[in-house]
């Protein structure tokens, strides 16, 4: 059985996909007849200008890196390519994301750090405005670190970028990714300020076994030395103790259970 033919648009239905695809991208779709071309380009202006101020509250560090020629280039084949998934300006960094990440395919000029940087601001704006909230009632902020489970603040993100994205600014953008990754906790604190936190691979390892929230501090640092095949756990331990302290004070782990 053919599938049924889709109903052919109406007139005011064609000039609106002929509007809004000029709007996007004026090069490749010419002006409705009926539209003055001063009025057109003050819609695609407003509506640029609109996208564009989302987006350098979110990433303007990117901005400054690429340059004023490169950012407005990816920021109209964004616009004329991108199909939102919401209408709220707040999220138009999330569709810039998703955008970058799985649509647009980078010319040869631009820096190959170029998405780990914007997914590294974006998470800021991600944790600023999470819903969660810590729950203080239900932990003890003064409890053994060590003998308890200790309880990790619920705005927070564990993350790993080839290049060092905390460090990199219009005079320092690496072309070649370093011989070890880098890895960074990222938090919200109970101040609502965010806090950015660099790791090394074992104080990274050892947030991701707390965040199951099943183990105690000695249990993830034995698990640990286990993974390391450390010869004195002990040693572990002694040395764990102070990673545990350190969270504790910079408000990753914020209590016990």
């Amino acid at each position: 059985m053919s599938a049924a033919k889709a109903p052919e648009l109406l007139a005011f239905q064609r000039y609106q996909f002929a509007f809004t695809a000029h709007l996007r991208d004026p090069k490749a779709h010419p002006r409705p007849r009926a539209v003055e071309a001063r009025r057109m380009a003050v819609y695609h202006e407003l509506l640029y200008n609109s996208v564009e101020s989302a987006l350098l509250a979110c990433f303007p560090v990117l901005r400054r890196v690429l340059g004023k020629r490169k950012w407005g280039k990816l920021i109209r084949s964004f616009f004329a390519q991108h199909r939102s998934r919401t209408p709220y300006v707040r999220q138009i960094p999330d569709e810039f994301i998703r955008f970058l990440q799985d649509e647009w395919t980078p010319a040869a000029d631009y820096p190959p750090f170029m998405l780990e940087l914007a997914h590294y601001e974006w998470i800021e704006l991600v944790l600023s405005v999470s819903a969660r909230e810590a729950d203080l009632s239900e932990l003890d902020p003064r409890a053994d670190l060590l003998e308890r489970r200790p309880a990790l603040n619920p705005v927070l993100a564990l993350l790993s970028y080839v290049y060092p994205v905390h460090r990199i600014s219009p005079r320092f953008k690496p072309v070649q990714a370093p011989a070890q990754i880098t890895q960074l906790l990222v938090l919200r604190d109970l101040a609502d300020r965010i806090r950015f936190i660099v790791l090394n691979p074992v104080s990274a390892r050892l947030v991701s076994l707390l965040e199951t929230g099943e183990l105690s501090g000695r249990a993830a640092l034995l698990r640990l030395a286990e993974e390391m095949h450390h010869p004195e756990p002990e040693n572990v331990l002694r040395f764990g103790m102070g990673i545990l302290q350190n969270l504790h004070a910079e408000q990753a782990i914020l209590g016990t259970r």
